[in-house]
C-alpha cells in the first residue's frame, strides 16, 4: 500500500510537472512570437542604425572603386566628389527629400515640401525611432548619387556635378521613390514591388548617369576617328577590388536592413535568408563573368569581373527574400551575363562610362526588377514593367534636362587643357599620387 501511495504521489508530481512544463513552453512560444512592444522597438531601431552604418560604408566602397578605375591624375577629384556628394545628400534629404518620399498621400504623385524633424510621440506604435528610419533612408539616397559619380568621371567639373547631385537627391530620387516606398501611385494602383531598390535606387542612379554621359560626351582620346576604342587604364586595380569588397559587405546592410524589422523570430530568419541570397547572387555574378571571359575572350578582364559582383548584387536587390538559394544564384548569374554583354555594347555606342556603372546599376537593376514575379506571387509582370518604364522616363528625362541646362548656363565639362593635365590639378590643386606622377617635389603654397 505504501509503495502504491508513493508511486501515485510520484505520478502526480510527474503529471504536474508536465502540465507546468507545457504551460511554460506555451508562454515561451508566445513570448517568442509576440515580444513586448519596447523589445520590438529596440531591435527594429538597432536594425536601422547598424544596417544604416553598413550602407554608409558603401560610400567608401564607391570611392575606392572609382579612384582605382580612373587615371591617377583624377583620383583626388574622385575622393572629393564622393565625400561631398554624401554630405549634399544628407542635407537635401533633411531639407525636403524625406518628406517628399513619405509625405505623399496614398496613390499620390509627390509628397510635401518641408523639412524633416523627428517625431517620436507614438514611438511604440511606430515600432522604431524616427531618427533611425531617417538615417537608413538617407544613406540609400546617397548611394544613388554615388553611381553617377563614376560614370561622368575625368571630365565633369565639380560644381555642376554638385548642383546636379543636390537636385537628384532632393527632388528626382524622392519623387520616384514616393511612388512605391511612400505608398504612391505605383504601389497603390499597380502593386509595383522593389524590396531594396534595384529600380528605385540603382536604375535611378543608372539613368541619371546615362544622361550625364550623353550630355558630357566621351573623354578626349577615348575613341579614335576610325572607330578605334582606346583603353584608358585606371590607376589601381587593387584599390578598385578593395572598393568592390566594401560594396559587397555594404550590400548586406542594404538588402538585410530593407526587411525593416528585427523584432520577431520571423524577421530574424528573413534577414538571415536575405544575407545568404545576396551573397550567392554576387558570387555567381563574378563566376559567370570569369567563365565567359575565359571561354570567349581568352583573358579575364578584372574590371568586368568586379562589375560582375555588383551586377549580381543589384539584380537580387529587388527581391532578396523570396527566392530559393538556387534562384538567387541564377538571378545573379544572369546579372553577370548582362555585364559581359552590355559593357562592350556601350563602348560600341561610344558612350563613355568610366567605371561601368550603367551596365551594373541600370541594366542589372531592370533585370532584377522584372524577374521579381517569378519568386514573389504578390507582384505582376505588368506592374513591374510599368514601374520600370515610369522610373526610366521620369529620371532620364529630368536628368537630361538638368544636365543640358547646366551645360548651357555654366558649362559642365572641363577644358581640354584641364582634362589633359587631370582634374586633380585644376579642381583640387593637389594630386592623389604625388610620388608617382611628378608631383612630389616641393612647390610654393598657393
Amino acid at each position: 500500500m505504501r509503495q502504491r501511495i508513493t508511486n501515485g504521489f510520484l505520478a502526480l508530481l510527474t503529471a504536474g510537472a508536465a502540465v507546468a512544463g507545457t504551460a511554460f513552453a506555451q508562454d515561451a512560444a508566445a513570448a517568442t512570437t509576440s515580444p513586448a512592444p519596447d523589445t520590438t522597438f529596440v531591435f527594429n531601431t538597432m536594425l536601422f542604425l547598424i544596417m544604416g552604418m553598413v550602407v554608409m560604408f558603401m560610400a567608401a566602397g564607391f570611392c575606392m572603386l572609382e579612384a582605382g578605375l580612373v587615371r591617377s591624375k583624377n583620383a583626388a577629384t574622385i575622393c572629393l566628389k564622393n565625400i561631398t556628394l554624401f554630405s549634399i545628400a544628407t542635407v537635401m534629404v533633411w531639407l525636403i527629400g524625406y518628406n517628399i518620399i513619405y509625405g505623399v498621400e496614398e496613390g499620390g504623385w509627390i509628397g510635401t515640401l518641408k523639412m524633416w524633424s523627428a517625431d517620436d510621440s507614438t514611438a511604440l506604435e511606430t515600432g522604431y525611432s524616427a531618427a533611425s528610419d531617417w538615417f537608413f533612408q538617407m544613406v540609400f539616397v546617397a548611394t544613388a548619387a554615388s553611381i553617377v559619380s563614376g560614370t561622368v568621371a575625368e571630365r565633369v567639373r565639380l560644381w555642376p556635378f554638385f548642383i546636379f547631385t543636390a537636385l537628384l537627391t532632393g527632388l528626382i530620387y524622392p519623387i520616384q521613390a514616393s511612388w512605391e516606398w511612400g505608398g504612391g501611385w505605383l504601389d497603390a494602383r499597380y502593386g509595383f514591388s522593389d524590396f531594396a531598390g534595384s529600380t528605385l535606387v540603382h536604375a535611378t542612379g543608372g539613368w541619371a548617369a546615362l544622361a550625364g554621359a550623353i550630355a558630357l560626351g566621351p573623354r578626349r582620346g577615348k575613341y579614335g576617328p576610325d572607330g578605334k576604342i582606346n583603353q584608358l587604364r585606371g590607376s589601381s586595380l587593387p584599390l578598385a577590388t578593395l572598393g568592390v569588397f566594401i560594396l559587397w559587405l555594404g550590400w548586406f546592410g542594404f538588402n538585410g536592413g530593407s526587411q525593416l524589422a528585427l523584432g520577431s523570430l520571423d524577421d530574424a530568419i528573413s534577414v538571415s535568408n536575405i544575407f545568404v541570397n545576396t551573397n550567392m547572387a554576387a558570387a555567381m555574378g563574378v563566376i559567370t563573368v570569369v567563365v565567359l571571359c575565359t571561354l570567349l575572350k581568352r583573358k579575364i578582364d578584372l574590371s568586368m569581373a568586379l562589375n560582375g559582383a555588383i551586377g549580381g548584387l543589384v539584380a537580387i536587390t529587388a527581391e532578396p527574400l523570396t527566392p530559393a538559394v538556387w534562384q538567387a544564384a541564377l538571378i545573379g548569374s544572369v546579372g553577370g551575363v548582362i555585364i559581359f554583354v552590355t559593357m562592350p555594347m556601350l563602348e560600341a555606342l561610344r558612350i563613355d562610362d568610366v567605371v561601368g556603372a550603367i551596365p551594373a546599376h541600370l541594366f542589372c537593376g531592370i533585370w532584377g526588377t522584372i524577374v521579381v514575379p517569378v519568386t514573389n506571387s504578390d507582384a505582376s509582370f505588368l506592374g513591374q514593367a510599368i514601374g520600370i518604364a515610369a522610373n526610366g522616363v521620369f529620371v532620364f528625362s529630368a536628368s537630361l534636362v538638368i544636365w543640358f541646362f547646366l551645360k548651357i548656363v555654366i558649362g559642365i565639362r572641363a577644358s581640354a587643357d584641364d582634362e589633359e593635365k587631370g582634374l586633380d590639378d585644376s579642381e583640387v590643386g593637389a594630386p592623389a599620387w604625388p610620388d608617382f606622377n611628378g608631383g612630389g617635389a616641393l612647390r610654393p603654397a598657393e
